[in-house]
């Protein structure tokens, strides 16, 4: 091999290694075939995976946690919503490739660094898409109805919906109330239609803390508006946004939230009658407001499933208030819904 030869493959190992995305270092990078399974992990975002903890929330609530039967059911349904959303993550990423190349974090992704080959993870993809809707069937036909729902909604964001104002937080939000539906579905169990409402004005919290994260991330120098050339070359909804718009969003659904919480802990009928659920509000309010802070003080916010697992005050508050609604629903006395009392 010549000298010149040598110090091309020398250069197309180092960019690789890099994750340098074609068009910035040179031509099409090849894909490493001992990396290409990790690769395809990473395009799937397993660290989003904890938002699907959502599955989880009605076999909780319901006061199943004692039916091994019931859990199992749940637990596969979860994996299938964290399969399903990893295929819709992949084609979001094939999709999107080039803005995400305008990206200062997403441009180190692995379609968009030119690692993963888009073909394979279009395979790759319909595959999973195909097995975890087989896996849904299996489980139920209305879980499976849900789950495809899911699967609809999440390609029409893609298509369309995130390129339009208000609807791509909205489409976002109405993704984490499916979950909260096909996890009832799938134990055959009754939720308030409160929990619903809760979970939606959550996702909307978290996604415009997100927006806002992304405005400021791709906003110009002296761009006082929050919206700049490249925030709209990277995500076109993003001109349609300032961030004292989405401040003034973020304070009116926080404001929803909490009083819908409240509302939810004094009046589910799912609820023990004793009302000692409304001893958990302090911990809704803390985490509300500690994630406020960060998004505004210290400029997080941009991933909220990193948030939960890295900033120690949201990761207690939680914590928290996991083990404060497990001791209420399940270990006071007169915990019994009335739905469940003996007649």
């Amino acid at each position: 091999m010549s000298k010149s030869g040598a110090g091309v493959g020398v250069h197309q190992e180092r960019s690789l290694a890099s994750g340098a995305a074609p068009g910035v270092a040179g031509a099409a990078l090849p894909v490493l075939r001992l990396e290409t399974p990790w690769l395809l992990f990473k395009g799937m975002r397993p660290r989003q995976w904890p938002k699907n903890g959502v599955v989880l929330v009605a076999l909780l609530f319901a006061q199943q946690l004692g039916q091994p039967g019931q859990v199992l059911r749940a637990l596969v349904a979860a994996v299938v919503f964290c399969l399903l959303s990893g295929a819709v993550y992949l084609v979001n990423d094939l999709l999107d490739v080039e803005k995400d190349r305008l990206h200062p974090v997403k441009r180190r992704r692995p379609l968009a660094s030119g690692r993963l080959a888009p073909g394979l993870a279009w395979v790759a993809a319909g595959a999973l898409a195909a097995g975890s809707l087989v896996a849904a069937a299996l489980l139920s036909p209305a879980f499976f109805a849900v789950a495809a729902g899911y699967v609809g909604l999440q390609v029409l964001y893609v298509l369309a919906l995130k390129h339009m104002v208000i609807l791509d937080v909205l489409a976002l939000a109405s993704g984490f109330v499916l979950r909260a539906v096909a996890g009832a579905v799938v134990v055959g169990v009754p939720i308030s239609p409160w929990l619903y409402v809760c979970a939606m004005l959550l996702a909307l919290f978290l996604a415009l803390g997100k927006r806002r994260q992304e405005l400021v991330l791709l906003m110009g120098e002296g761009d006082m508006d929050g919206s700049s050339a490249l925030a709209r070359g990277h995500r076109p909804a993003l001109a349609g946004y300032t961030v004292g718009l989405v401040d003034q969003l973020i304070v009116v659904v926080t404001t929803c939230l909490v009083l819908a919480y409240m509302l939810y802990t004094f009046s589910a009928e799912n609820l023990p009658r004793n009302h000692a659920m409304m001893l958990t509000i302090p911990f809704v309010l803390y985490g509300l407001f500690r994630y406020l802070y960060l998004v505004h003080v210290r400029g997080e916010g941009g991933a909220p499933e990193e948030v939960l697992l890295r900033d120690p005050g949201i990761a207690a508050c939680v914590a928290l208030w996991g083990a404060a609604v497990v001791a209420i629903l399940y270990l006071l006395p007169g915990s019994l819904p009335d739905y469940l009392q003996p007649r």
